[in-house]
């Protein structure tokens, strides 16, 4: 690999990018525009619906077969794991918690819901639990939804940044112009990589600070996790992007397939809503998408201030889907039709 023609082709992709007004002002303001719209349309009141989530160590008990959950308007969920529960409490996204083996219950000591609850259970029979209380902040909605948002914009800047202009370069014969050229196939990839990595980090950081002068959403982490995470995650995207790319010729194909990743992984990976309480395969799907793994280190950063090594599973994956995207697409890679 030689620098000169390395930094050659990438300052003309930063070049052809910069200039394209349109591509550049739609990267910055579309993201800006989701987050506004949600912090206007969740902005009053919560809907009067309490949440109560039930742990037992029998995995076929449902939470129909507890007295209490004749509650009405409630909604009964079954937890599997005792410490997200009580943090869920804590964050006000559950009202109460019952944990039918300790004999036990949690809710938040500044919420009127799991106040109000409290009064309301103690008059079923079956409800003989013990008391504790957490206290924590309510998570607003947009706060959970930011990292969503940034997330999905650098799904879509990768996948098409890359995957779209590669394709259009095959068909327009850029690409066999620069076969005939010194320049190799790493480079050019490299090239292509390094460049929409750089952009997207800068767009991904200028929406964040941007959006939080007016929205002053929470920030619980450290922003070099944070950034490390969005680093690794806009890598496995640009690449995903490339192995697309790496031999089609029709534009058509190219926006087709790349319609069929992105959508489903948006709207299976936890951009727009919680997947807890959905079906057990719909979970599973979602785990075999990247953004579904960024999303979910992003808010445990943010929201919960856990550290890389309490995401490390996730970043695991990342890296792992990396190197298996990477591979595919620069093996599979070609000038030419």
């Amino acid at each position: 690999m030689k620098l000169e023609r390395f930094v050659a082709v990438l300052v003309a992709r930063n070049r052809e990018f910069i200039r394209d007004r349109s591509a550049l002002t739609w990267n910055i303001m579309f993201p800006v525009m989701i987050v506004f719209g949600f912090s206007f349309a969740f902005s009053g009141q919560p809907l009067d619906k309490y949440k109560i989530s039930i742990y037992s160590n029998q995995p076929d008990v449902e939470a129909s077969s507890f007295g209490f959950s004749r509650l009405k308007y409630t909604k009964f969920i079954m937890a599997d794991n005792v410490d997200k529960a009580i943090l869920k409490v804590k964050r006000h996204q559950l009202d109460m918690f019952v944990d039918v083996v300790s004999r036990k219950y949690w809710i938040n000591d500044s919420s009127p819901n799991g106040y109000v609850l409290e009064r309301v259970m103690g008059s079923f029979d079956d409800f003989d639990f013990d008391k504790a209380t957490v206290s924590g902040r309510e998570i607003r909605y947009v706060e959970w939804l930011m990292p969503g948002v940034l997330a999905m914009n650098m799904m879509f800047s990768a996948l098409f940044g890359v995957g779209y202009v590669i394709v259009r370069y095959r068909k327009s014969s850029v690409l066999k112009r620069l076969k005939a050229t010194p320049v190799s196939a790493f480079e050019f990839l490299s090239a292509q990589i390094v460049s929409r990595l750089w952009l997207i980090m800068l767009v991904t950081i200028f929406v964040y600070f941007g959006t939080d002068v007016f929205v002053d959403f929470s920030m619980n982490g450290n922003y070099f996790d944070l950034f490390v995470v969005f680093m690794l995650g806009a890598f496995c995207l640009i690449s995903l992007g490339l192995m697309v790319a790496a031999r089609i010729t029709s534009e058509e194909m190219a926006n087709g397939l790349l319609n069929m990743i992105s959508w489903p992984m948006m709207f299976l990976s936890g951009v727009w809503f919680s997947l807890e309480g959905t079906h057990p395969l719909m979970q599973q799907l979602s785990l075999v998408f990247p953004l579904t793994h960024i999303c979910e280190s992003v808010r445990a950063i943010m929201i919960d201030g856990v550290g890389l090594m309490d995401v490390s599973d996730h970043l695991l994956i990342l890296v792992f889907m990396s190197i298996i995207f990477l591979g595919l697409g620069s093996y599979f890679f070609r000038w030419d039709d």
